[in-house]
């Protein structure tokens, strides 16, 4: 018996490392999840649009650049000049909640940021640069938790850019769409069809919560038809569809067609 032991305890070990080096592949490190800020401009006019495109390329853009945010985007809906609701979306990535409120309180007190955007900063209360403003914070999905950037080689002004925003009717509902993208594996399918996914988001705090946000996007509207035919005759996502576990989970689809600006990283 006293030599079995010895025996084993001579394994214990052995057996440790084999374990170690061995695990599957779901034991590893998971990549660490992105929170991403969208901030949305209503403007009433080009005067407006333009003022903010100003600041957001020589003033906003920059100093967020200087605080060490690598990746930034900005689109504008879609033939802006005669849409009835004028939006400017902003897009920030942060590799943590502790990063957005440092970077936040600094580009506050940033006094280059003041000088250069002045136009911007000290502009009248009669005499605003935009309507409104309004400021969505996500978190990424486990399944995906790295935004990525669009391969295309054609114009920007071209593209486009596709923000969905899917409302729940509960928060267990919200829950189960959730599920139904990471687990049920629908974003494999727009992967699989080609669309190029920029984000996939969980609103952490935001006006029309609970609900989730990703974006899509192609080189052009009649490419984005396409794929989106394609993915509506998909085999696997009418397999999912269908599944009774995955009903009800979406009250509202809120549909935005976007373009990137001149200036944008993305």
């Amino acid at each position: 018996m006293k030599k079995k032991a010895i025996q084993y305890l001579f394994l214990v070990p052995i057996i440790y490392m084999v374990t170690l080096f061995t695990a599957p592949a779901a034991y590893a490190t998971a990549a660490p999840r992105q929170f991403y800020q969208l901030i949305v401009y209503h403007l009433k006019d080009k005067t407006q649009e333009q003022r903010t495109d100003k600041y957001l390329e020589e003033a906003f853009l920059p100093a967020a650049h200087r605080k060490g945010i690598k990746m930034t985007g900005v689109f504008k809906t879609a033939g802006i000049d005669t849409a009835a609701d004028k939006k400017i979306y902003v897009f920030l990535v942060y590799r943590s909640l502790d990063e957005f409120h440092k970077v936040t309180k600094e580009l506050a007190a940033d006094k280059e940021l003041g000088i250069s955007g002045t136009d911007y900063t000290n502009a009248a209360f009669d005499n605003a640069p935009y309507i409104r403003k309004e400021s969505i914070l996500l978190e990424s999905f486990s399944g995906m938790t790295t935004a990525k950037k669009p391969q295309f080689t054609n114009s920007k002004n071209e593209r486009v850019y596709e923000l969905r925003s899917y409302e729940s009717a509960t928060e267990k509902l919200y829950r189960n769409k959730l599920d139904m993208f990471n687990l049920g594996n629908e974003m494999a399918i727009f992967d699989r069809i080609g669309s190029q996914a920029m984000f996939y988001g969980e609103v952490l705090a935001g006006s029309h919560m609970p609900n989730l946000m990703y974006m899509t996007s192609y080189s052009d509207m009649t490419s984005r038809d396409q794929h989106w035919d394609a993915f509506r005759n998909d085999a696997d996502w009418k397999k999912l569809s269908a599944m009774p576990e995955y009903q009800h989970n979406v009250s509202k689809v809120n549909i935005e067609f976007l373009v990137p600006a001149p200036y944008s990283e993305m």
